[in-house]
């Protein structure tokens, strides 16, 4: 297993927790405005820590923390991910699960078994634009459609969100993901944010105004969508 980050305690990863956040490398996607770009890779050379030390940490830090969130990269890659969230579980602490939804079996198998205790997936575009967002051309979006069935349908607390970005985004795709995923699922619009690990530099983020705009769009599909990583926005970031 590629464990390449480690945040042993945050309030910003897991909604309402005290938690420590996980990251594992390598991912499908190639999306242009991600912030983890140094995650992507799967050379051996990427990883920085033991599934012994994380563990390690987590028994020392029952009582303290109640949750662990595993990011990515994209997790599900990892064959040994279900067999690692047991015996996180089997501390006591709850688990979510980060995910670009492109393994609807695996996400499935792990709430079926109990691992998984809340789901945020990641909503890259409309349907028509999912390929251009996600940077590579080998899109499966029936698998995409399916893990958001599942999180619909299968009564586990998840939230889906999306990062907005100029020139990728606009009123129209806003719109075409509103009617896709339509439904009282939490939805969280993120505004894109700089940094020295994008793939693709000289993008930018849109305005408040903007943002809230396209807040206004989306409320008549997702009544419980709201806005994250604006300061001024005066949301309730988690």
């Amino acid at each position: 297993m590629q464990i390449c980050g480690f945040i042993k305690t945050t309030l910003l990863d897991y909604p309402e927790h005290l938690a420590s956040a996980i990251f594992l490398g390598g991912c499908n996607f190639r999306c242009p405005f991600c912030q983890n770009g140094d995650l992507l890779s799967d050379s051996d050379s990427r990883f920085h820590y033991s599934k012994k030390e994380i563990l390690t940490h987590l028994k020392k830090r029952r009582g303290i923390l109640d949750g662990v969130c595993v990011s990515g990269g994209e997790p599900t890659l990892s064959p040994d991910l279900l067999s690692f969230l047991e015996e996180i579980k089997a501390l006591g602490y709850l688990i979510k699960l980060d995910t670009n939804g492109s393994n609807p079996s695996v996400v499935q198998e792990g709430i079926r078994r109990g691992l998984i205790d809340y789901v945020a997936m990641d909503i890259k575009s409309s349907r028509d634009s999912y390929a251009v967002l996600c940077g590579t051309k080998n899109i499966d979006i029936a698998s995409i459609e399916q893990t958001i069935q599942i999180l619909q349908t299968i009564g586990i607390k998840h939230e889906f969100r999306t990062t907005l970005v100029k020139p990728y985004h606009n009123e129209t795709i806003i719109r075409d993901i509103g009617s896709w995923i339509a439904g009282d699922s939490s939805y969280y619009l993120q505004q894109f944010r700089q940094s020295d690990g994008v793939i693709e530099q000289g993008l930018s983020a849109f305005s408040q105004e903007e943002m809230q705009h396209f807040k206004q769009i989306l409320l008549p599909f997702l009544p419980n969508t709201h806005l994250r990583g604006m300061e001024d926005a005066h949301e309730n970031t988690l």
